[in-house]
C-alpha cells in the first residue's frame, strides 16, 4: 500500500476534521407559555337558590255550629270531599226547637188578638175627648192600651223570627267552596261555637310557606315564578304571592308564600322545597370558576400585572352561579386572571395572554 507524504497528511487533516464535526445550533431561549385569561367583572350573580318549608292553605275556613246544646244527627261530608259554599255539611236535631216555634207561634196569634181588641177599645173613644162621656184618664188609657198591645205583638214576632232562624242554623253549611282538610265532629256531639266541625281549603288553593334567608329576601317579587319539589321528586311551577315584609332576628329568616295550581297531591303540612330564581341580583365582583384554585392556604387566583408577569392573590369567594363566582375579597375588577395552567406557573414567569373566548 502506498503511503501518502506527510505533507500531504497535514493539508487533508484540517479538511477531514471539519468535515467530521457538524455545528450545534444555540438553542432559541424559552417561550413564554401561552394561556387564558379574563378579566375581574362586576356582573349580576342571579344563581338559583334552595329554600324549604311546609304546604298550607292558602286560606282555611274553620266552620262551626252557630247555636249551643243541640245534638248532631247527621254528618254528610268526610275529610277529603269537595264541597261547594252553601252545602250542607251537618245536622242538628231540630226536635226541640220545632215545639218551641210552636208555642211561639201561638204566642204570636194570642198577642194579636189582645192588640186588636185594644186598638177596638181605643177607636170607640176617638173624639171623645173633653166631652165629659169619659175621664180624660179613661180615655188616655185605652189608647195606652193599644199602644202596648201593638208593642206585644212585635216583641212575639220577634221572638219567633229568631226561633226560626236558629232551625235554619240547625244545617250547618259550608261558608267557602273547597276541600274538606278535617271532620272532627261525629253524630251525637253536642253542638258548641267553640268547638270547630271542620276545617276547609279554600278553593283546594295550597301555597308553599318557605323560609328566605335574609340575603335573599329582598332579592325576590310577588310575580316571580319559582319551581316546587315534592318529596316524590315531582316539580310543580308555583308564583310567588306574597314575600313577608319582616325578617324573625332570632333566625335571619324571612318567609314567602309561593302560590301551586290545585292538585290531588298536594297535602298540606307536607315538607317541600322550591328553587327561587333572585330576581334584580346586584352586581358584584367575580370571575370564571375556572380562574379559582383551592388549596391548604385557601381560595387563590392568578392575575397578571405589568410585563404578563404571574402573582399568586388569595381571594374570599362568596356565591357562586353562572359558571362563575363572586370574590368578596380578592384583585378589582378589570385586573386578568389566569383560567388555566396554574399547576405549571410560579410567581415571576412570563407568560403570553390570550383573552377567553377570543381565536387564537
Amino acid at each position: 500500500m502506498r503511503r501518502l507524504p506527510s505533507t500531504a497528511l497535514a493539508m487533508l487533516l484540517p479538511i477531514t476534521i471539519a468535515g467530521c464535526s457538524k455545528s450545534v445550533p444555540e438553542s432559541p431561549a424559552a417561550q413564554p407559555r401561552a394561556v387564558l385569561v379574563a378579566p375581574v367583572a362586576l356582573r349580576p350573580l342571579a344563581s338559583d337558590s334552595m329554600v324549604s318549608g311546609r304546604l298550607v292553605p292558602r286560606e282555611e275556613a274553620v266552620v262551626a255550629s252557630q247555636l249551643s246544646g243541640y245534638q248532631v244527627v247527621a254528618v254528610l261530608v268526610d275529610q277529603g270531599d269537595m264541597v261547594r259554599a252553601g252545602q250542607v255539611l251537618a245536622r242538628l236535631d231540630d226536635s226541640l226547637l220545632r215545639a218551641d216555634i210552636a208555642e211561639q207561634q201561638a204566642n204570636l196569634v194570642q198577642k194579636e188578638v189582645a192588640a186588636k181588641k185594644a186598638e177596638q177599645d181605643a177607636d170607640r173613644v176617638a173624639g171623645l175627648d173633653d166631652s165629659g162621656v169619659l175621664s180624660d184618664e179613661a180615655i188616655e188609657g185605652r189608647r195606652m192600651a193599644a199602644r202596648s198591645a201593638r208593642a206585644a205583638v212585635a216583641q212575639a214576632q220577634a221572638l219567633l223570627d229568631a226561633q226560626r232562624v236558629r232551625a235554619r242554623l240547625m244545617e250547618v253549611r259550608a261558608p267557602v267552596s273547597g276541600r274538606i282538610l278535617e271532620r272532627s265532629v261525629r253524630p251525637g256531639d253536642v253542638s258548641s261555637p267553640s268547638t270547630p266541625m271542620f276545617r276547609i281549603a279554600r278553593g283546594d288553593l295550597i301555597e308553599l310557606d318557605a323560609e328566605v334567608p335574609e340575603r335573599m329576601i329582598g332579592l325576590i317579587r310577588p310575580g316571580q315564578t319559582a319551581d316546587v319539589v315534592l318529596p316524590t321528586a315531582t316539580r310543580i311551577s308555583g308564583t310567588i304571592r306574597l314575600v313577608s315584609p319582616e325578617v324573625n332576628r332570632d333566625t335571619n329568616l324571612g318567609r314567602a308564600r309561593i302560590l301551586l295550581p290545585p292538585r290531588p297531591d298536594l297535602r298540606p303540612g307536607g315538607f317541600a322545597q322550591a328553587i327561587l330564581g333572585q330576581a334584580q341580583a346586584p352586581l358584584v365582583s367575580s370571575v370564571p370558576t375556572a380562574a379559582v384554585q383551592y388549596g391548604a392556604s385557601g381560595a387563590t387566583v392568578m392575575t397578571l400585572g405589568k410585563g404578563n408577569t404571574v402573582t399568586t392573590r388569595t381571594v374570599k369567594t362568596g356565591r357562586s352561579g353562572g359558571g362563575y363566582i363572586e370574590l368578596v375579597d380578592g384583585p378589582p375588577p378589570g385586573t386578568r386572571v389566569l383560567l388555566g395552567s396554574q399547576g405549571f406557573l410560579l410567581d415571576g414567569d412570563k407568560v403570553t395572554p390570550r383573552l377567553a373566548g377570543t381565536a387564537q
